[in-house]
């Protein structure tokens, strides 16, 4: 039997004595407290000294009947405090009503009083086990949040700290969320940290790109079919609807879904039920539903590309990501984050970036995003042969990238001597960002879209700038 640490708790100090006796001859150590209030505070003092463990101790043994604060009262504060401890319930008045109770809350065993030897002995090995089982599943769980929650989003620009809140709010509900921005921004890990946050995150995470399936076979990816539905349907398939019940589906690339699949999926969305292909039979589902985009949903609405009413049910939170060139003060931030990563997984000791490679990381435009600098860290922790990633270390294009910006640099010669007044700093950024913008458009003939893919940004982030700096959206020569 694993030897561990057991808290005793009975108002009759005789009782727990004896009982703390027999466990240390057992070869555990083990306290006592004689009342509930007094035992939640050697929980806590314990856990005060011990930060590195949510389980202060493997088990409590209480007593159900006491003064005060009682056994199953206690035996809740505990689970909800301490979730990695196992309770074994005690009692002099057994019955079958509070045995099933304290079960059903959540405890490991139900003795009565007086207690025999050996049935203590095999109620605190059966309960030793059950907190085995429930330190490793914390340990998986905080492994999981790590890996691909919450903590796995690293970003310290206040557009981050927004959706921080957004998922921290949403979680908890069954709220359909949409995400919209450009493709590798980390839509796929929000999606997922929502799930890990919410009351489902025992259940399945279900993830499709509906860009990646052909149309005419998407409906069976999504609703599954039955045997003969079509050529090739050997055999009855299960949906990714039904394969996320209980759970989250997160659909990305829904703006690539046609007319047909837009009207199926609105069914969903407001039933949560369906057909699979080729068969009757209604199938319900409990699913909470994430959607993304890597268009501007509104865009296609306008173009009748995509159904408004679809657009209207699944716009009830929406969480946009910025692209990673619009928050390079998170750059260093990521980069650091994914270089300790790959280190670790390498074996390799890589202690950081020389200041010109960590220069052209900044200064580079990302079209891949958040994605692709996790690509060029990655590269770089394998192919560098030095702790300190270097210039050299960085692919090409990211080096020449930032050569090219300090060529286009005005020199000092070229620099503005009007005398310097004070002014916020984004005051004095709009006019020659508004200047630069009126220049693209001008060398674009006012067409949009290349305005916004030579400028690497995308066509809405270049709409609210036109707004931001009074720049007519309606001018006729804007019109591309």
């Amino acid at each position: 039997m694993n030897h561990a640490r057991i808290l005793i708790v009975d108002n009759d100090p005789v009782v727990a004595d004896s009982l703390a006796e027999f466990l240390r001859r057992e070869g555990h150590e083990s306290a006592t407290a004689y009342d509930a209030i007094e035992a939640l505070a050697i929980l806590e003092q314990t856990r005060a000294g011990r930060p590195d463990t949510a389980a202060p101790f493997a088990l409590v043994i209480t007593d159900v009947a006491m003064p005060g604060m009682d056994g199953m009262e206690l035996l809740r504060s505990v689970l909800r405090a301490y979730p990695g401890t196992a309770v074994v319930m005690l009692t002099g008045y057994g019955s079958i009503e509070s045995a099933v109770e304290a079960l059903r809350i959540g405890a490991s065993d139900y003795l009565t009083k007086p207690v025999v030897d050996a049935e203590l002995r095999v109620a605190v090995e059966r309960a030793l086990r059950q907190h085995t089982l429930m330190a490793e599943n914390l340990r998986l769980r905080k492994q999981l949040d790590t890996q691909h929650g919450l903590d796995a989003i690293v970003g310290a620009d206040h557009r981050m700290q927004k959706i921080y809140q957004l998922i921290e709010a949403v979680a908890p509900s069954r709220t359909t969320v949409l995400m919209t921005g450009e493709s590798g921004t980390g839509k796929s890990m929000v999606a997922r940290a929502i799930h890990l946050r919410s009351p489902r995150r025992d259940g399945p995470f279900v993830e499709l790109a509906c860009g990646s399936i052909p149309e005419t076979l998407l409906e069976s990816e999504l609703f599954g079919h039955v045997k003969g539905a079509f050529t090739g349907a050997h055999a009855d398939k299960v949906g990714k609807f039904l394969a996320a019940d209980g759970g989250t589906i997160f659909l990305d690339e829904i703006n690539s879904a046609s007319p047909a699949m837009q009207l199926k999926l609105l069914r969903v969305l407001q039933e949560r039920r369906f057909e699979p292909v080729g068969g009757t039979q209604t199938v319900e589902v409990d699913v909470r539903i994430v959607l993304a985009g890597n268009q501007p949903l509104e865009d296609l609405v306008a173009a009748g590309a995509f159904r408004q009413d679809l657009y209207y049910r699944i716009n009830v939170v929406k969480i946009e990501l910025p692209p990673l060139r619009e928050r390079v003060g998170d750059i260093p931030l990521l980069a650091e984050t994914f270089l300790a990563r790959f280190g670790a997984e390498l074996g390799k000791q890589l202690v950081g970036f020389t200041p010109e490679a960590l220069d052209a990381l900044r200064k580079y435009h990302y079209p891949g995003n958040v994605r692709e600098l996790q690509n060029i860290i990655e590269r770089a922790a394998v192919l560098g042969d030095r702790p300190t990633i270097g210039l050299d270390d960085l692919p090409p294009e990211v080096v020449h990238s930032a050569q090219g910006i300090l060529a286009r640099l005005p020199s000092r010669a070229d620099a503005d001597d009007t005398p310097w007044r004070p002014m916020p700093l984004e005051e004095a950024l709009r006019e020659p960002e508004r200047n630069i913008i009126l220049k693209a458009l001008k060398a674009n003939g006012f067409n949009r879209q290349k305005t916004a893919d030579e400028l690497a940004i995308n066509r809405t982030t270049l709409y609210k700038k036109m707004k931001q700096l009074d720049i007519d959206p309606g001018d006729e020569r804007i019109a591309g």
